[in-house]
């Protein structure tokens, strides 16, 4: 092992651990609570800096062979992450004045990062678990409702279903295989073998879990809603972001072969109308967003039945474009000393009339993500399908077009609240965030470059 290449290839995960001491030291040192924010976006910046110089050096390194491996693809993504991150703790503002909720939040940036870059499966699974384990926690610290005690518990018990069913198919993997490379899932899909068969299925349902894929959807909708804003939106990016990256690395560029390719295909479908039909009946914002995410996991697992490198492509340009649109929503919305009461549909009504910005920033997040051209929304999806298209999957590629058109509406709907609609009571009308300006700025640069520019990012990737 040469130090110089773990200094060097880890310097993203050590940014964010150099963060997480000066918060705990501070605290620890003033023997008060410390408001965390700007070390907090200071390490966030930093490591996303780091990241985006080791991509444009093109550095490779092995620093922890067969299990650790970066290269420009791992630092690009892990790019992308990291600057989710910052709007994320510009809305926190208003949410948390204290280093606990930072201090989670970087320690499930520093799993998410070694996610990308996991070349076995216990690097993996501690990265997962690095990654989900905080969040947990997060959903209760801003205890803004009764039922966030029961949505945290039930995205505990269901990611600890997740994590045994993944640590499970990975032993069924290491007996058949005698190696703990995750590469072995790629050959385990190819065999017939019972116990290969049987590791395989495992693996996948524990990442489908994690990513609330239909039918292991239900504590999305519950967590999402329970949670505030901030660890909302965090859940709707970087921990969706993180899950089917861990996908990308187990699926590498081995082409999926049925049975396996009619499983997944089939399930993603039934995340696309299930979520996209259960989201016009909800009255809450977030749990709208909550089954509008299970939709757009069908979408992302779609792309897995392609060819790997354009599988790649089409993964990680999606989780950038929704991830920026989810975030650019989540700044814009307005905060109300009624949590369940600012989180109804029914408050956006007017918001246009009182807030002309804070409209059109979420109008922009919603016509994205349902996917209205120009917008990088549409591209996103047209490079799914595209990839489906190319891998010979012709039927499951026009059923998922024709799903995709069931998530139009509930965004529409949004936008009808907010521009066609008469105000709501001054009771039920929200104030602007702090800092709500600038974390929509900071969406709104790469939402528009990306509008005029798809190909920048393409051809990066």
């Amino acid at each position: 092992m040469n130090w110089h290449d773990v200094l060097i290839s880890m310097l993203p995960e050590h940014l964010l651990l150099v963060g997480i001491l000066v918060l705990l030291g501070v605290e620890i040192a003033s023997g008060r609570v410390r408001d965390g924010l700007l070390i907090a976006i200071v390490s966030v910046a930093a490591a996303t800096l780091a990241a985006w110089v080791l991509y444009g050096r093109g550095y490779v390194a092995a620093p922890f062979l067969d299990h650790y491996t970066v290269g420009p693809m791992a630092y690009i993504a892990k790019a992308a992450i990291l600057a989710f991150t910052v709007p994320v703790l510009l809305v926190s503002r208003d949410d948390f004045a204290d280093n606990r909720f930072y201090a989670l939040l970087l320690s499930s940036l520093y799993g998410a990062c070694l996610v990308i870059s996991s070349n076995s499966f216990p690097t993996l699974f501690l990265g997962l678990e690095i990654m989900s384990l905080p969040v947990y926690v997060m959903v209760l610290l801003a205890f803004a409702r009764p039922d966030s005690t029961e949505a945290a518990l039930k995205y505990l018990v269901l990611g600890g279903a997740a994590t045994a069913t993944f640590l499970m198919g990975a032993s069924l993997l290491y007996g058949w295989s005698g190696s703990l490379s995750i590469s072995v899932f790629s050959d385990a899909l190819g065999s017939s073998q019972s116990i290969a068969v049987a590791g395989s299925v495992l693996v996948v349902a524990a990442l489908l879990l994690k990513a609330a894929v239909v039918p292991f959807h239900g504590w999305a909708p519950d967590a999402y809603e329970g949670a505030s804003v901030p660890v909302t939106a965090y859940m709707a990016t970087v921990i969706k972001a993180g899950v089917l990256l861990a996908a990308l690395r187990l699926f590498a560029a081995t082409p999926v072969l049925r049975p396996m390719a009619d499983l997944l295909a089939a399930l993603a479908l039934a995340s696309m109308v299930w979520g996209n039909l259960a989201a016009i009946r909800q009255v809450s914002f977030r749990r709208m967003i909550a089954y509008s995410s299970i939709a757009h996991a069908g979408y992302l697992f779609y792309a897995l039945l392609g060819e790997g490198p354009t599988r790649y492509q089409a993964v990680v340009y999606y989780l950038v474009v929704y991830g920026v649109m989810n975030l650019l929503a989540f700044a814009a919305l307005p905060r109300s000393a009624d949590d369940a009461e600012g989180d109804r549909l029914d408050a956006l009504k007017g918001l246009f009339h009182r807030q002309p910005f804070a409209a059109v920033m979420i109008a922009l997040a919603m016509l994205s993500l349902a996917g209205i051209p120009p917008l990088p929304g549409f591209v996103a999806k047209f490079l799914i399908f595209r990839n489906v298209l190319a891998a010979g999957y012709t039927t499951w590629a026009v059923f998922g077009l024709l799903a995709s058109y069931l998530g139009i509406y509930f965004y529409l709907r949004v936008i009808q609240y907010m521009f066609m609609s008469a105000e709501v009571p001054e009771s039920a009308k929200g104030q602007p965030r702090r800092l709500a300006l600038l974390a929509s700025l900071v969406c709104l640069v790469p939402a528009v470059w990306l509008s005029v520019f798809p190909g920048w990012l393409i051809d990066k990737l």
